[in-house]
């Protein structure tokens, strides 16, 4: 059956075959290490160690938790694993985790198939980009009403670096991305709870399926993507189409395990002596104040998107770098609880999504994090961030990376 016609489908199947600038592809690989000490060291916290152990289909595909499973099954518990932290890069473009999905589904594909790291990597990319394109597509309305753009437009990213590796044709692909358009779901309503990181690793499985469907010639209507009825439609989208670019040049990677909305605010504090002020006024985007702004958070998830209480531990000595720092005891520590009652935050459409404004006690101190730092000092921080997770291993970690050796690489993620 021919597939129907459809301007943001035609985007991201040029992101199919295209070959990205080596500066990009030197950040993924960034990423990459990034989210395999993330994975390893989500599925170390065993929070998801009961669900995980229920999923027992058996399969070539490496799974973080040293069980291998076929390659929907891999990606789901890749996906969620990798995200369970919350620690996982974010580019703002789409205020999404685009790593996180696309690395798990990519992963376990390149593994079913026998592909290289090189392959691995150039899909992952094509479905980072997809991913970010897709969220551009759907606009701010969509974030903006509940639907988490790391699950939603991460669908489609993991369907495009699926069927790159697939190596699907021009129709299966297209069939492929009408069949995410009906499987994309996840909602900001999960934020705090476990059903956040669930959310990414629901996503990737998705993407993995529909792949893998398309190519068995399951069919679909691309009015599924921008008819009256449609994904766009439906999902509060706002574009009508988006330019094909490589966007992830500038993801962002995250220094405090916490929801990146926070971290303007965390670096804009920094050496900042925190612990006398009498009043802390955050001003932020207005958008985050539906995502991070917990007034009373109970549990460690929770704590992950508070103001209030990120800056509690900042002003207590609290390294939120650090992912053990949050805990449930930390959440319902008294003298944190207290101190949350000092800090407000405010909306404040003059900033942008990147920055934060912090007023402490009359002084002012703000940070924006657009300011991308230069590429080694980005390695830098990430090789050292994921030394604090996985200890020696990272380092065996970028060896494997800087090789091309997908064998390796899969043997070391296993915690």
């Amino acid at each position: 059956m021919k597939p129907n016609s459809s301007k943001i489908a035609d985007t991201l199947l040029a992101y199919l075959d295209a070959d990205a600038p080596k500066d990009v592809r030197d950040v993924m690989r960034l990423s990459v290490l990034d989210w395999a000490a993330c994975g390893i060291a989500g599925a170390l916290d065993g929070t998801f160690a009961a669900w995980a152990s229920t999923l027992t289909a058996q399969g070539p595909a490496t799974r973080f938790d040293g069980e291998r499973g076929d390659a929907a099954q891999a990606s789901l518990v890749n996906g969620t694993l990798s995200h369970a932290l919350d620690y996982d890069d974010t580019h703002f473009a789409h205020i999404g985790h685009p790593s996180v999905v696309v690395l798990s589904a990519a992963l376990a594909v390149a593994e079913t198939r026998g592909a290289t790291f090189n392959q691995m990597l150039a899909a992952a990319l094509a479905g980072a980009e997809a991913s970010v394109a897709v969220g551009l597509w759907l606009g701010r309305a969509h974030y903006q009403i509940g639907y988490h753009q790391t699950a939603t437009a991460g669908t489609f990213g993991a369907t495009i670096a699926a069927a790159r590796l697939m190596e699907l044709d021009h129709g299966q692909s297209t069939h492929a991305i009408g069949l995410a358009a009906t499987m994309a779901s996840g909602l900001k309503a999960q934020f705090g709870t476990m059903g956040k990181p669930l959310n990414a690793g629901l996503a990737a499985r998705a993407g993995v399926e529909a792949a893998s469907w398309a190519a068995t010639g399951v069919t679909s209507s691309l009015s599924a993507l921008e008819g009256p009825l449609g994904y766009g439609a439906t999902h509060h989208g706002t574009a009508e189409s988006v330019v094909f670019a490589w966007r992830m040049g500038s993801v962002s990677h995250k220094f405090h395990a916490c929801c990146h909305g926070l971290h303007a605010t965390l670096e804009a504090v920094r050496g900042v002596e925190l612990a006398r002020a009498e009043r802390i006024v955050v001003h932020t985007h207005p958008r985050w104040l539906s995502v991070c702004n917990q007034t009373a958070p109970d549990t460690g998830l929770g704590a992950k998107f508070s103001y209030a209480h990120v800056l509690a531990m900042a002003a207590h000595g609290f390294d939120t770098g650090d992912i053990a720092a949050f805990s449930d005891a930390c959440a319902c520590a008294p003298d944190l609880v207290a101190f949350r009652k000092r800090v407000k935050v405010r909306a404040d459409a003059d900033l942008s999504e990147m920055q934060a404004r912090v007023d402490v006690d009359g002084e002012v101190y703000a940070h924006d994090l657009d300011a991308t730092p230069p590429f080694a000092q980005r390695q830098t921080r990430i090789q050292d961030k994921a030394r604090a997770l996985v200890g020696a291993r990272a380092d065996d970690l970028w060896q494997a990376i800087q090789a091309d050796d997908l064998t390796r690489f899969a043997q070391l993620l296993t915690s």
